[in-house]
């Protein structure tokens, strides 16, 4: 492409143009007429995105065979460069998300959801926390799925069109997501802390006023009205702290997820839901609980030597 006058002014025009479009979704949230322009937006770019992403391959193979007469030895070299760029790029690419898909097949398999598997190419910037995923409708994907990966819950489907979906992470602070607790079988549910709370932490409350919880209890989703937006029994965290509940109804905690979400790569929609609920079954190991410290009491007899007393206290 030779940069002409021409080109620089249709690259400011479209610059300017998806400026425009992010300022007015971001206003307009997700409903009203900026819904249906963005998910036609994000139809077309997911189509663009696939197309130059299967393309790019055979084009670069081409280019970089062709040695016609009219072609100068550093064009030839400046190909070769770029071909055995795309070819490391796909390679590291492929290494780093084989761990991913691994763990994701496992999950699910364990779980007997079935899923599509797709990957985060766009991530939300602002106040609500959503990713846009490279699976849509001729995917079988449709709003309300449960999406997930190989560690746990990742959050459900608000939006989908043909190439692409919207994913509200179970971090925003409007996720409500019910929970069941695998020690006790508790029932409640969890919210997200939103982009407001650097902990990450999800905050639980359980229905029983008098339930007592403690830290190093673990999640799963609960059972949903025609499995959505959650399909049961997917982990969800592990109760990290114990909240004060004086003044409250419910018993109150924090919990860490099980899903890294600064690092989403790969995940899995779930198109259909599984036969049974699979409870607990898909929980990784319950983590260690803290082993007792040894301590040392001192007692002291008047006229007498103190004598050192071993002892044992839970926690240190």
């Amino acid at each position: 492409m030779h940069d002409t006058r021409r080109t620089r002014v249709v690259l400011g025009v479209l610059l300017v143009l998806a400026l425009v479009l992010i300022t007015a979704d971001y206003r307009d949230g997700s409903s009203g007429p900026m819904r249906g322009l963005r998910q036609a937006g994000g139809a077309v770019f997911g189509t663009v995105e696939r197309v130059v992403s299967a393309a790019t391959g055979p084009l670069v193979g081409v280019f970089g065979g062709s040695h016609s007469g009219s072609s100068s030895q550093v064009t030839a070299l400046q190909q070769q460069v770029i071909r055995l760029r795309a070819q490391l790029s796909q390679a590291q690419l492929s290494r780093s998300q084989y761990g991913q898909l691994t763990q994701l097949l496992q999950l699910s398999g364990r779980g007997g959801y079935r899923i599509v598997a797709a990957t985060v190419i766009a991530i939300a910037e602002g106040y609500g926390q959503t990713v846009t995923l490279d699976a849509g409708r001729a995917d079988g994907v449709k709003q309300g799925d449960t999406v997930l990966d190989g560690q746990g819950l990742v959050g459900t489907v608000t939006a989908a069109n043909a190439q692409t979906c919207t994913v509200l992470l179970a971090t925003d602070a409007t996720s409500v997501v019910g929970v069941t607790l695998a020690n006790s079988g508790q029932i409640g549910w969890v919210t997200g802390p939103g982009k407001t709370s650097g902990s990450g932490l999800l905050k639980l409350q359980v229905l029983d006023a008098s339930a007592v919880l403690r830290p190093g209890e673990q999640l799963v989703t609960s059972a949903s009205v025609h499995d959505r937006p959650y399909v049961p029994g997917v982990p969800v965290g592990v109760v990290s702290k114990v909240e004060n509940r004086a003044g409250s109804l419910t018993a109150l905690a924090l919990v860490r997820p099980y899903v890294d979400f600064t690092s989403l790569g790969v995940v899995g929609i779930v198109v259909v839901p599984p036969s049974h609920n699979p409870r607990f079954s898909v929980l990784p190991p319950a983590p260690p609980k803290p082993k007792p410290v040894p301590t040392v009491t001192v007692t002291v007899t008047p006229g007498a030597q103190s004598t050192p007393t071993p002892s044992t206290t839970p926690g240190g």
